[in-house]
């Protein structure tokens, strides 16, 4: 007999590096319909000593990864522990965490989460449910995204969900599949520019809303290939390092000329994503709280109607849907879905850890 009801922890770190999101989450399913509520959610943000090490890992040689693996995987244990603890949570099914992102090179086979060591569940004293993207990359997949199948089981009343993070990504159904695909970058881009002018982030757009376009720069980034690549398809930060940054520096324009043209690009791109210009769009992640783009985005798609959720929706969706991952592992159901990543079956993904 399956149980109807989890209680469990959800814990993400997003590209954007704001910080480690983690949400107290209970599911309830009857009937194959599942209801959730969020209880405690927090964002507990990175030292700048952290920060400075994530970005700079992409480059780190494999010893280098392995200490930061275990750096990590330290850190995380303390984080979620300090978060049991504040919140006096108990009798959790398990806590499911993403990790974060160092490596994501699908095409080479290969994805890096690093915080996912089995040691986690000993040092949180908990069933810990993690790693969920490397099964899929081995079965031929992009390991991303990964939060489609948690848009069809809890928010299938609209048309598009979308997530604006460190990139942008979109999930929706044709054909009775699940679709999705990462956009583009988002905040990746927008926060490298903002923490330039001494900024964390551009609030609200209000930099970029202060340029002005460069129809050059704007043509250029339109036109790089992975916009031509048909889905399944993912990004990494390698794009972002590699491709897109040294585009726009080779523009010798302001920074608020870059970020209004990259704002542009990215709510053209977004636009162009999207098979059918109407409907209802779902948005969460940080950059809904970009006035400037989502004033674009709307721009782009007249007929669309937008709805931004409730900021602890908003703020910790995808913490809420890796909660979910790790519940659905738990029930040995699948949680990726081929049709978004491309592997070649539908499969349930991630590992186990109890704690010892």
């Amino acid at each position: 007999m399956k149980e109807d009801y989890y209680n469990v922890i959800g814990v993400m770190s997003g590209t954007s590096l704001d910080g480690v999101d983690l949400a107290h989450i209970q599911f309830s399913v009857k009937n194959n319909k599942w209801t959730f509520e969020i209880l405690e959610s927090e964002t507990i943000a990175y030292g700048l000593s952290w920060i400075k090490s994530l970005k700079s890992a992409v480059d780190y040689s494999k010893v280098q990864l392995e200490k930061l693996n275990q750096d990590y995987t330290h850190l995380l244990a303390s984080i979620i522990a300090a978060f049991i603890e504040k919140h006096k949570i108990e009798n959790l099914d398990a806590v499911c965490s993403h990790g974060h992102t160092i490596l994501h090179q699908p095409q080479n086979g290969f994805t890096l989460q690093i915080g996912n060591l089995s040691e986690i569940a000993t040092l949180i004293h908990q069933t810990v449910v993690c790693d969920f993207r490397v099964q899929d990359v081995q079965l031929g997949g992009q390991g991303a995204p990964l939060v489609p199948i948690g848009d069809r089981i809890l928010f299938p009343e609209y048309d598009y969900c979308m997530n604006l993070g460190g990139f942008s990504n979109v999930s929706f159904e044709q054909d009775k599949q699940r679709i999705a695909f990462d956009i583009s970058p988002v905040n990746t881009v927008l926060n490298f520019y903002a923490n330039q002018l001494g900024f964390d982030y551009d609030d609200k757009g209000t930099i970029s809303r202060t340029g002005k376009i460069d129809t050059n720069l704007l043509q250029e980034l339109n036109a790089l290939d992975f916009y031509q690549k048909k889905y399944p398809k993912s990004l990494g930060f390698e794009f972002v390092k590699e491709t897109v940054l040294p585009l726009i520096e080779s523009f010798e324009i302001t920074i608020e000329d870059k970020l209004c043209t990259f704002t542009e690009h990215v709510a053209l791109q977004i636009a162009l994503a999207l098979p059918n210009k109407n409907g209802s769009l779902y948005i969460t992640g940080g950059g809904a709280y970009n006035d400037f783009l989502i004033e674009r985005i709307q721009f782009y798609l007249p007929e669309m109607k937008i709805i931004i959720p409730s900021a602890k929706i908003l703020e910790f969706k995808e913490a809420l849907i890796f909660a979910l991952l790790g519940v659905l592992k738990l029930r040995g159901e699948i949680n990726v879905l081929s049709s978004v990543t491309g592997a070649k079956m539908d499969h349930s993904s991630g590992n186990i850890y109890y704690s010892k």
